[in-house]
């Protein structure tokens, strides 16, 4: 027996199985050591890359947050996740700690919804367990979280269907659900946002179309003119540093420094406006779902009492919104809102709110 086998079979035989139990009461039964039954706990608790996903968005709303942004993208068999959050944020010294066992704020309450009870402090820590790498890339009191876990998807599977979406109806008591549609990612994050809905809003994309939409649907907190006296944007709330990137290459830097990788083009792409926002999950989800296609309008006879859909209006104002990008580089404007679509003594009216330059 070589000296590598030998060591594996001491491994086996005496300290690893010793950590396992704590006593033995005969017949094969035994007392697991916490360790040993925290950690088989954990292997239950998450069993797919979707139940990570439940854990983690849990996790920011008990933390306070109100808007939660979802990047998920895969390369190979790794699964890359990043949840970034305006909750109230970990302190550094506990960025490491929050993934052990049993730590949790919430001392003297649990959260119970629709998925179980929430606050034992073991949601961290069972997707550390599952994961390739978990990790706080960005975090303070006050300012949120930006959490970054990578999963392979031979060790902790995932739904082959990762892009459909899911179809909702609403029963007798007027009760809206899902009702059919893989159990993906994207259903997880409509079943969150449907259980949460007038708390949490969250929004589900690629790490490019996140940057995008962050970098216009984040109200800041800090003025222009204050914003001149910030040395670090670290000081500032994680979701509004990638509002007020000055250029692409700050803005890359600080996608990067919270786990959200893009391009140098991308950033220019993302700056000028070539990527245009995401809708939330509760609004692609509930419009979606909205029903009927539309009924044809014959704009000759009916210009004064034109009422446009839904749907036509959401995507009319998104192509407005991409085209204010050539004003906007060229005299430093920002959109304050959607552009408003409305109809007027047979005009059509796009108003475009700017947000105040003081």
């Amino acid at each position: 027996m070589g000296a590598s086998d030998l060591a594996s079979f001491v491994a086996a035989m005496g300290g690893e199985r010793q950590l396992r139990d704590e006593e033995k009461l005969g017949d094969g039964f035994v007392v697991l050591r916490v360790a040993e039954a925290e950690r088989r706990q954990a292997k239950h608790d998450v069993r797919c890359v979707e139940d990570a996903v439940i854990e983690m968005l849990r996790n920011a709303r008990d933390a306070g947050a109100s808007h939660i942004y979802v990047a998920t993208s895969r390369e190979g068999d790794l699964r890359t996740t990043v949840m970034l959050d305006d909750g109230s944020g970990i302190p550094e010294g506990l960025h490491e700690r929050i993934f052990d066992a049993r730590v949790t704020s919430k001392l003297d309450t649990v959260h119970m919804d629709h998925w179980g009870i929430h606050g034992r402090g073991m949601a961290l820590y069972s997707v550390r367990e599952n994961a390739v790498t978990a990790e706080v890339k960005s975090s303070a009191p006050g300012l949120g979280s930006s959490l970054r876990i990578v999963t392979d998807v031979t060790q902790l599977p995932e739904r082959a269907d990762q892009s459909s979406w899911p179809s909702i109806g609403t029963d007798d008591d007027g009760v809206t659900s899902i009702v059919r549609g893989p159990h993906n990612i994207i259903r997880t994050c409509c079943e969150f946002a449907l259980e949460e809905r007038g708390r949490c809003e969250v929004y589900l994309g690629s790490p490019a179309e996140i940057v995008a939409t962050a970098r216009r649907r984040v109200r800041p907190t800090v003025s222009a003119p204050n914003l001149l006296f910030v040395d670090d944007l670290t000081e500032l709330p994680v979701l509004e540093r990638l509002r007020v990137a000055a250029d692409a290459e700050e803005l890359q830097e600080v996608s990067v420094a919270l786990g959200l990788t893009i391009s140098d083009r991308t950033a220019h792409r993302i700056v000028s406006g070539q990527i245009r926002p995401l809708r939330s999950v509760y609004a692609h989800l509930t419009h979606k779902v909205s029903g009927d296609t539309p009924t044809e309008v014959d704009l000759a006879r009916n210009r004064r009492g034109l009422k446009l859909s839904e749907e036509d209006s959401s995507e009319f104002s998104r192509i407005m919104e991409r085209d204010f990008a050539f004003l906007a580089e060229r005299y430093y404007l920002n959109l304050a809102s959607d552009p408003k679509i409305r109809f007027s003594q047979g005009k059509v009216i796009v108003t475009f709110e700017v947000e105040d330059s003081d």
